[in-house]
């Protein structure tokens, strides 16, 4: 009896791997293409889980939830417009100052006591003074201001760029708060009857969960803001406005972000004199302090832990995927993740 003839048909395994080859390429470069996009659902995404429990409050005060929503939005777009109003002429003002009065910073800077005691532990002379004026007269050389534009036209492209990504973020952020309810209702579909109890439980504390860690730190990041600008208006710091804002949007990044506001903030200092710079310095060592041990732990008691080094492995992943925009994503991902393990897969495995 012979054995029955196999067939290889190599032309068409090999013509059917490459065409699920390039389709994975091609996929793969709409993802890249829509990179941002995607960025900009996800943070849409989170900050409606985060606005849903003003939203659930509301409610349980008696109000429909097209009130509760309407009275959420209102609030929204009136901090929205509030910012704008008021971080913007500050930026034009100080822009204008600097372009009118840049000789008179030179100078100033360079007579400065902080560029004295750098060239008394450096004992380079005055070969920072004249690294200062060379500076100075690079800018202020028609020949670069070409250069220079083209940079300042970047830097405004960027900005008309961020602002028209939070409009967008606003917009998919309100959309998915008016349909968050119905959306988790025709997600249970595509789940078998016998598991949609305990995937509806599980979706129900993902949500609550981050939504409490996205309120968590935006109540962290107006600390830090509120309280900046009171410290450095007192100390005579310069665009204390601005630099509060600077204080609160990275704060909003757990872990390094107020550290890394605090650097920046300080070294802005500078300008003034190296007392108010070494007063900021103390004030956010004395913050942080605060911050880790009091503020975070009252604030975020309610939210999943998360534990530090996922935090800072999230971050930085997160950070360098999509920006600070992709940092602040990041967490809350590792926060569903780390219930759906504990939720979801623990107990399968404790199952067998």
């Amino acid at each position: 009896m012979n054995a029955p003839e196999v067939k290889i048909r190599s032309f068409r395994i090999g013509f059917v791997g490459a065409l699920g080859v390039l389709l994975a390429l091609v996929l793969g470069g709409i993802v890249a293409q829509l990179g941002t996009v995607i960025l900009y659902v996800a943070l849409a995404l989170f900050l409606a889980l985060g606005l849903d429990p003003i939203v659930s409050w509301l409610q349980r005060r008696g109000l429909a939830r097209w009130g509760a929503i309407l009275i959420v939005f209102v609030g929204v777009i009136g901090i929205f417009v509030g910012l704008i109003a008021t971080i913007v002429p500050i930026v034009v003002e100080q822009t204008t100052n600097l372009v009118q009065n840049w000789d008179d910073i030179v100078a100033n800077f360079k007579g400065s006591d902080f560029v004295a005691w750098l060239n008394a532990i450096t004992g380079s002379g005055d070969a920072i003074k004249d690294a200062i004026a060379s500076a100075g007269d690079w800018i202020a050389d028609p020949a670069n201001l070409g250069a220079l534009g083209g940079g300042i036209l970047a830097v405004g492209a960027g900005i008309a760029g961020g602002f028209t990504g939070a409009t967008i973020v606003l917009i998919l952020t309100l959309y998915f708060l008016a349909s968050l309810d119905s959306m988790k209702r025709y997600s249970v579909k595509f789940v078998p009857a016998s598991s949609r109890g305990s995937f509806t439980d599980v979706t129900d504390e993902i949500t609550g969960s981050v939504g409490r860690y996205v309120i968590g730190q935006f109540s962290l990041g107006a600390v830090n803001g509120v309280l900046s600008l009171i410290y450095l208006t007192i100390i005579g710091a310069p665009v204390p406005i601005l630099l509060a804002f600077i204080a609160f949007l990275l704060s909003l990044v757990p872990l390094v972000g107020t550290l890394t506001g605090a650097i920046i903030i300080s070294l802005v200092c500078f300008a003034a004199s190296p007392a108010t710079a070494l007063a900021a310095i103390i004030y956010y060592l004395i913050y942080m302090q605060v911050e880790a041990y009091v503020l975070s732990p009252r604030i975020m008691n309610r939210a999943v832990a998360v534990p530090g080094a996922l935090v800072v492995i999230a971050a930085v992943a997160g950070g360098t995927l999509g920006g600070v925009l992709g940092a602040l994503v990041a967490i809350p991902v590792a926060a569903s993740l780390i219930i759906i393990v504990e939720k979801v897969i623990f107990p399968r495995q404790d199952a067998h």
